[in-house]
């Protein structure tokens, strides 16, 4: 079969992504220049907007600090998997994707039993150290991220476990018979060799965080507000879409922005550490 003949088994998959994914962003697109005539009526109502400010500021934060905890906690879980056999490796996995069985739904209703006042956790500190151990830890961003992290952990796992199983054992065999201890292997080896996939699993992480609605919806406070709760609200309150497609195609502005930025830089360092490699 040749390269045509393998190219043809994409028209399909290009018809469908068209239609599921570029029409309606185009749709999107031009509600947002468009009510009874174009105008940017939309975008000049964000810019005025101190709630726009506000939910723009918190998305930031949120998506920011969700995929970097989201990466940290993912890279420990997938070198722990990188170190085990094959056949337990299988297993854990299957371990590492039940959230996605889980609607996030149920999952943030989940985590209002657990981490509220009266929940598991609050029982437990208040048993063993009184009352004044009680910690909020729902209605507010804490819960926001508690939320955001449990749900993106899968995400952080499999695009660096994928990585650290690709390396090649040979160059730590060689660092092993040169002395180096296993402290620094990993740092002077497996890290490095890591950060494409560091860096693939934070820009996956902070780019889902970044649209998320349900978890800010159920755990967080009322200043917790992110931009895709925005969208919701001027959509099915305010109705007025044009402002609700201004605030979308500025998220996507944003999000693509951050993967484009997150791009360059993994090739920078990829061009770089090949660089390094080649001098050496």
């Amino acid at each position: 079969m040749d390269i045509s003949d393998k190219k043809s088994f994409l028209v399909p998959l290009s018809v469908f992504l068209s239609i599921a994914f570029i029409v309606p962003l185009l749709l999107v697109a031009y509600t947002s220049v468009y009510d009874s005539g174009y105008t940017s009526r939309g975008y000049l109502a964000l810019s005025q907007s101190k709630l726009y400010r506000q939910a723009l500021v918190n998305t930031l934060l949120i998506s920011g600090i969700s995929g970097v905890v989201a990466t940290v906690l993912g890279y420990i879980v997938a070198y722990h998997l990188s170190l085990l056999t094959q056949r337990r490796r299988a297993l854990y996995i299957v371990l590492v994707m039940l959230p996605f069985w889980t609607s996030i739904l149920v999952k943030s209703f989940a985590f209002t039993v657990i981490l509220g006042h009266s929940g598991i956790i609050n029982n437990a500190l208040r048993f063993i150290f009184g009352e004044g151990a009680v910690t909020p830890l729902i209605f507010n961003r804490v819960g926001v991220i508690i939320g955001l992290v449990h749900w993106l952990l899968p995400f952080a796992v499999l695009p660096i476990l994928n990585n650290l199983l690709g390396q090649d054992d040979a160059i730590k065999q060689a660092a092993t018979l040169m002395g180096a201890s296993a402290t620094r292997i990993f740092c002077k080896i497996t890290l490095p060799l890591s950060v494409p996939g560091i860096v693939a699993g934070l820009a996956m992480c902070s780019v889902i965080a970044a649209g998320s609605i349900v978890t800010p919806s159920l755990l967080g406070g009322r200043g917790d507000m992110m931009l895709a709760n925005l969208v919701d609200f001027y959509v099915r309150e305010a109705l007025d879409w044009t402002v609700a497609s201004s605030i979308s195609m500025t998220l996507l502005f944003i999000v693509g922005t951050v993967m484009a930025i997150f791009t360059i830089a993994n090739k920078t360092g990829i061009k770089q550490r090949q660089l390094d490699r080649g001098q050496a």
